[in-house]
C-alpha cells in the first residue's frame, strides 16, 4: 500500500474508530511521557524501569493500531 493511502487509511480510522482514537490518544500520551523522560539528564533506576515499561506499552498500542489498519485495509479490498 502507497504511503499516502497509508495515511488517508489512517485519518479515516481516526475519524471513525473509536477504539483506533483511544489507542491513539494512549500512544501519543506515552510519547509525550517519554519524551519527558529522555529529556533528563540522568535517569534513576526507577525512571530507567519506568522508560522500559513505556516503550513496551507503547510498542504494543503501535502494534493493536496497525492490526486496526491491517484489517480495514482487508475489508475495503473485499
Amino acid at each position: 500500500m502507497e504511503r499516502n493511502a497509508q495515511e488517508e487509511l489512517k485519518a479515516h480510522l481516526m475519524a471513525t474508530s473509536e477504539e483506533y482514537r483511544q489507542l491513539a490518544g494512549q500512544h501519543s500520551d506515552f510519547a509525550r511521557k517519554l519524551d519527558d523522560l529522555e529529556s533528563l539528564p540522568h535517569l534513576t533506576e526507577e525512571q530507567k524501569l519506568e522508560e522500559t515499561r513505556l516503550k513496551k506499552l507503547k510498542l504494543r498500542l503501535k502494534d493493536q493500531m496497525e492490526a486496526i489498519v491491517s484489517h480495514s485495509r482487508t475489508q475495503q479490498v473485499a
